[in-house]
C-alpha cells in the first residue's frame, strides 16, 4: 500500500528558505500522505503551484507567508476520479462542480470505449448520433483526439487525464458495423490510438457491453492493446452478470498476451443470481497478480449503477447506429424477435432488464423529462402494457436518448470489492448536463467512502481510504506528480472535517452536496472554500508520466 515507514519525518526540511511572496502554510493540519503512511500533524508548506515542504506543526513563520490554521482538520491529495464520463464538462456554459465539491481535483475520462473523438468524415455522424444517447451535445471543430482536447483548455474545472475510447476507434473507421475488422481496418484503428498515445492519451478503454465493442472479439482487442506499452488497459468488460468470470477472464487473457496493464472498471456482480461470483473474480486476479500481471479495479459505493437505456436490448439490435435501431424498434418482425430474446435469454447477451428486473429500472433522465424518477415497471402498469412494450415504446418516443438507474448488486459484493487492496474509487457518474434525477454517485462517491465505509463501518482506515483515492489511482494511470503530500509534488489538496464528511446526496434527491469537504486546492489556488466553490475553470490537461 506505498511506503508506510514515515510518520512525516522524511518530509521535514529547512525553513530558512521561504522568501517567496506566494508562500502558504496550511498549519496544524492532521496530514495523511495518499501513500497509506500513518497520519501526523505538520504544517504543509505551498509555493506557487507546489508543495514547497512539509514541516514540524508551529516550528516556523517566514516573513511574508499567509498562515492558514487547519488544526483539527485533515489535510489530503486530492482524489482521482478513476472512472468519469465527464468529457463534456469542459464545453458546458455553467461550471460542473459536482466532482471539485467533493475534493476530487483530477478525473480520468473517456471510459467505457466512449470518447468523443477521434472520428471520421465517413463515420462522424454515426459517432455524435451515438454519443447523444449519453453526452449532451458538444460543439467544437476537427477530429482528432488531440483537436478535442485542444479545444476543452480553458474550461477544466479539474484536472482531466484522458483515455481514448475503443468505441470510437471502431466506429471511425468500420462505422457501426457487426462483424470482424480487416487487417488493413486493424492498421487504421492502431494509427488512430498509436497518434492518440502520442498526443497525450493514459491508455484507452472498452465498453464491450456497448456498440462497437460488443462487435469486437478478443483477437482484435489484443491486437490494439499491444500499441499501448506501458498505458493503461481500463475495460468495462464484456460482461457483469452471468457472464461475468468469463469476462474477467477475457479481460485478464488480453493483458497478459499483449503485455499490458489491466484496469477492470466498476467491478461488480449483477442479478441475485450472481451475488456472490466477487469472491471468484478477485481470486481471478489475485492469481494473475501472483503471477507477474498488473491488474487492478475500481468500484463505486453503491449497489444501483446507471447507463443509457439501449443497454437492455441484444446486440444485434445495435447494429447501423440510431437510424437503424429505430427502424427495427418500428418493425413488427424485429419486435417479436427482441421480445424474444429479452423473454428466453440470448447466448454471450448480458441483459440488464434480466438481471435487475423492471422494477429496478429507473428512468433517470429523458429528452424531455418524461418518465424520470420512475421505474420501468410502474412506467409499464400506467401504460398498460408489460415491461418489454414499456421499454420500446420509451426508446422510440425519446429516439434513444434515455439513461436510467439501475439496481441490481447485493452489498456484500460491494464490500467484497471495495476492501480489496488493488481497488480503487471512481465515480461512474453519467455526463454532467443531462438533468433528470442523476445516480448519486455524482454528487456523493468520495464523501461516501470516507463517511459510511470509512468512520461508520469501519471497513477502512482513514489512511486506506485516502490511499485507494489518490496514491493508489496517481501510480496505477501515471499521474503526473499528484496523489501525495510530498515536497515537489503539485498542491492538488483537500481539507476535509473527518469526524463530519459525508455524502448527502440520494436516490430521491441526487443533486445534493456532502458536508465536511471544507477546502479544495488547485495547483496551490483554493478552489473550494467552506464547501462552496469560489475558483475559476483553471484545471489541467494532464499528460501521463511514462
Amino acid at each position: 500500500m506505498g511506503d508506510r515507514s514515515s510518520a512525516g519525518e522524511e518530509h521535514l526540511s529547512s525553513s530558512s528558505r521561504f522568501s517567496r511572496s506566494d508562500t502558504t502554510i496550511l498549519a496544524g493540519g492532521t496530514v495523511v500522505d495518499g501513500g497509506g503512511a500513518p497520519r501526523y500533524t505538520a504544517d504543509v508548506v505551498l509555493e506557487g503551484s507546489r508543495i514547497a515542504a512539509v514541516e514540524p506543526a508551529g516550528s516556523f513563520r517566514p516573513p511574508g507567508a499567509r498562515v492558514v490554521d487547519i488544526s483539527g482538520l485533515t489535510l489530503a491529495p486530492g482524489f482521482i476520479d478513476v472512472h468519469s464520463h465527464s468529457d463534456n464538462a469542459p464545453f458546458l456554459p455553467d461550471p460542473d462542480v459536482s466532482k471539485i465539491l467533493q475534493g476530487v481535483t483530477t478525473d480520468v475520462v473517456g471510459n467505457c470505449g466512449m470518447s468523443p473523438a477521434p472520428r471520421s468524415a465517413a463515420h462522424e455522424a454515426v459517432l455524435e448520433s451515438y454519443l447523444e444517447r449519453l453526452f449532451p451535445p458538444v460543439a467544437w471543430e476537427g477530429r482528432s483526439w488531440h483537436a478535442y482536447w485542444e479545444a476543452a483548455r480553458g474550461g477544466m474545472v479539474t484536472n482531466v487525464a484522458p483515455l481514448v475510447g475503443q468505441g470510437a476507434l471502431r466506429l471511425a473507421v468500420m462505422g457501426m458495423e457487426r462483424r470482424p475488422a480487416t487487417e488493413a481496418e486493424r492498421r487504421a484503428m492502431r494509427a488512430l490510438l498509436r497518434e492518440a498515445l502520442d498526443d497525450g492519451a493514459f491508455g484507452f478503454s472498452t465498453g464491450l457491453i456497448y456498440p462497437p465493442g460488443i462487435f469486437t472479439d478478443t483477437d482484435e482487442l489484443i491486437d490494439l492493446a499491444r500499441e499501448l506499452g506501458p498505458h493503461v488497459y481500463a475495460s468495462h468488460i464484456r460482461g457483469e452478470g452471468d457472464n461475468l468470470t468469463e469476462a474477467v477472464a477475457e479481460a485478464l487473457a488480453i493483458g497478459r498476451d499483449a503485455g499490458v496493464q489491466v484496469e477492470v472498471s466498476h467491478h461488480k456482480a449483477g442479478g441475485r443470481q450472481n451475488w456472490g461470483k466477487t469472491r471468484d473474480t478477485l481470486a481471478m486476479i489475485d492469481a494473475a497478480r501472483a503471477g507477474g500481471q498488473r491488474v487492478f479495479q475500481d468500484v463505486y459505493p453503491y449497489t444501483a449503477g446507471s447507463t443509457i437505456l439501449t443497454a437492455c436490448l441484444p446486440p444485434w439490435s445495435q447494429e447501423g447506429g440510431n437510424e437503424a435501431m429505430l427502424r427495427r424498434l418500428h418493425d413488427p418482425d424485429a419486435l417479436r424477435r427482441l421480445r424474444r430474446d429479452l423473454e428466453d435469454g440470448l447466448p454471450g447477451f448480458d441483459s440488464e432488464l434480466h438481471n435487475a428486473g423492471a422494477g429496478g429500472i429507473v428512468l433517470s433522465s429523458t429528452k424531455d423529462g418524461r418518465y424520470e424518477g420512475e421505474s420501468l415497471a410502474a412506467i409499464a402498469a400506467r401504460l398498460g402494457v408489460d415491461a418489454i412494450d414499456a421499454l420500446f415504446r420509451i426508446l422510440r418516443e425519446e429516439e434513444l436518448s434515455a439513461t436510467m438507474v439501475v439496481f441490481l448488486m447485493d452489498e456484500e459484493d460491494v464490500v467484497r470489492v471495495l476492501t480489496h487492496p488493488y481497488t480503487m474509487i471512481g465515480s461512474d457518474a453519467l455526463p454532467p448536463g443531462r438533468g433528470g434525477k442523476p445516480h448519486p454517485r455524482s454528487f456523493g462517491t468520495f464523501p461516501r467512502i470516507l463517511g459510511h465505509y470509512g468512520r461508520e463501518r469501519g471497513l477502512l482506515t482513514l489512511e486506506e481510504a485516502v490511499y485507494k483515492m489518490s496514491g493508489l489511482p496517481a501510480e496505477t494511470f501515471h499521474i503526473p506528480e499528484r496523489g501525495r503530500i510530498a515536497p515537489g509534488l503539485v498542491a492538488d489538496l483537500v481539507v476535509l472535517e473527518a469526524p463530519a464528511v459525508i455524502d448527502r446526496a440520494t436516490y430521491e434527491n441526487p443533486v445534493a452536496t456532502p458536508l465536511g469537504i471544507k477546502s479544495v486546492y488547485l495547483a496551490g489556488r483554493q478552489v473550494v472554500a467552506g464547501g462552496r466553490y469560489v475558483g475559476a475553470r483553471n484545471g489541467t490537461l494532464l499528460r501521463p508520466a511514462l
